[in-house]
């Protein structure tokens, strides 16, 4: 029986056919882009309704969101991913609590995950995040600092270093959203050709966006309200 569009698993279903359909429109094989859902602002009991379709990873605005749907869903085993800017007071829920770090963007943030991480022995996946749009509201390391930024990121040994992500402009114009993620693709390459770091891994596109993200070179796409539906900001819990 097919789900319906309305539902989580119609949408969930739409959204993967998306990706394949993007993919070889871009003659790229579907396997090579991962679906990260992104589930900030949704209760606990929507994520656990997603693991039941067979999602394991979520992305997450902020460290409190994670902390409390870690520990109601526990029992899930699942994998939390941070995707928004991150404090780096937060560092110590972070690193108790995330599997990943997709919003590396300073070193001071370096500093302190690292810190966290090495006091509960463990080890913890990031992506540099690039601001590779104009708009004031992004945030990111500028694209010009990725290689000293990168060399520093060696002395963090309990920090590995997998790729980049950026956010692309909101805007109309294709071209530019293009422009945008093509920037990250070329970062990656220079960026692997000076610093020795393997950056297999560009995170870049979400609902809107994600073709051109795809034809660009992304590896791995953050969708949100295609799978989940409307968000109600005024449910967010504060950082």
């Amino acid at each position: 029986m097919t789900a319906g569009a309305d539902t989580l698993a119609g949408r969930l279903a739409a959204v993967r056919a998306g990706i394949d359909a993007a993919c070889h429109a871009a003659g790229r094989d579907p396997s090579e882009v991962t679906l990260l859902p992104v589930s900030k602002t949704f209760e606990a009991s929507v994520v656990a309704e997603a693991a039941a379709l067979g999602l394991r990873r979520f992305g997450e605005n902020k460290a409190q969101e994670i902390q409390a749907k870690a520990t109601e869903l526990a029992a899930l085993g699942l994998d939390w991913v941070v995707i928004g800017h991150l404090q780096t007071n937060k560092a110590r829920v972070v690193a108790r609590y995330a599997s990943e770090v997709q919003s590396l963007d300073r070193l001071d943030l370096a500093v302190a995950l690292d810190k966290a991480l090495q006091a509960q022995g463990r080890g913890l996946d990031v992506l540099v995040q690039l601001k590779t749009s104009h708009e004031d509201s992004k945030t990111g390391l500028a694209p010009s600092g990725l290689p000293a930024f990168l060399r520093e990121l060696k002395a963090f040994s309990a920090l590995r270093v997998c790729g980049l992500m950026t956010i692309a402009e909101h805007t109309a114009d294709e071209a530019q959203v293009r422009a945008n993620f093509r920037e990250l693709y070329q970062c990656r390459d220079r960026a692997q050709q000076e610093s020795g770091h393997e950056l297999a891994r560009l995170s870049m596109g979400m609902s809107g966006d994600y073709p051109l993200a795809i034809a660009e070179g992304s590896t791995e796409v953050r969708i949100g309200s295609s799978i989940f539906g409307h968000r109600n900001y005024k449910t967010e819990p504060s950082r």
